[in-house]
Order: structure tokens, then sequence, then C-alpha cells
């Protein structure tokens, strides 16, 4: 399996547009992938990365390469599209952004999820994310990997 993750760019935006979760994942995923690409033009902080697996468009990430205030880096949104889920995509392009974020030296990465993605869950202590707490932060579960 080639897992590339390709800047969002003038070529490809619009292809990203189209890809969404699940109807029964709305409550898990709400915000479109549209919505993500409008607030980045207004957060300079967000990077945007197009999940391209075997030359096909399969899901979409955002993150934040700046460390906050108490040094880490997010992951704000992560998402495969309904029609690739379930083929392992989204752990290797996981996998593919937690290692050029530790190779641009973030040393902390923070994600959420919704308490019951179960399946984000799985996939995010699988990588090694850890809860920073058990309380529930604007509807969401807040997860740790601190990189050695």
């Amino acid at each position: 399996m080639e897992i590339r993750l390709e800047a969002v760019s003038a070529e490809n935006w619009y292809a990203c547009t189209g890809l969404k979760v699940k109807t029964e994942q709305l409550n898990v995923f709400p915000a479109p992938v549209v919505y993500w690409i409008a607030e980045s033009k207004f957060m300079d902080h967000f990077e945007l990365r197009a999940i391209n697996a075997n030359g096909s468009l399969v899901g979409f990430i955002v993150f934040c390469p700046e460390p906050d205030e108490e040094g880490n880096c997010w992951i704000p949104a992560f998402m495969i599209d309904e029609r690739h889920q379930g083929k392992g995509y989204g752990k290797a392009a996981l996998k593919k952004l937690l290692e050029h974020m530790r190779a641009i030296n973030c040393k902390r990465v923070m994600i959420g999820h919704r308490p019951e993605n179960l399946v984000a869950a799985n996939l995010y202590e699988s990588l090694g994310f850890m809860k920073v707490t058990e309380e529930i932060v604007d509807g969401e579960i807040i997860r740790l990997l601190q990189f050695a």
C-alpha cells in the first residue's frame, strides 16, 4: 500500500470537498472538509493534507506543526472517506503524518475524538496516544502522544 500525504492545493482542493464520512458518522465528524479548507484560510497555523492511497484520494488531515503555548502540536481533523474506511489507510496515513511531525520537531502531539467514536479511540491508542484526562473537553476525549 502506497500512502502519500499531499498538500491541499488549487489543483486538488475541490476533489477534497467530495470526501465525506458515512451518514451515521456525522455525529462524530460533523464538519465537512470544505469547512476545514475555509477555516485554514484564516488560521495561519493549519496545514492541510490530502491522503492519497495507490493513486486515489481517500482522506483528509488538518494539523498544526507549530506548538501551542503548552508545547503541543495538534491534529484538529482526520478523516477517511466513507468508501475507503476499513482498509488500513487511516492507520498508515496517521503513521506517516506522525513521522513528519516528529521530523519537524513536534515533541507532543494532541488529538481529540468524540467519546462514541470507538474506531478512532482504538486507532489512536494503537499508535501510542494516551488519554490526557477522563473529562470530556468541548465534546471530545483528548489524547497525547509524546515523542521520546
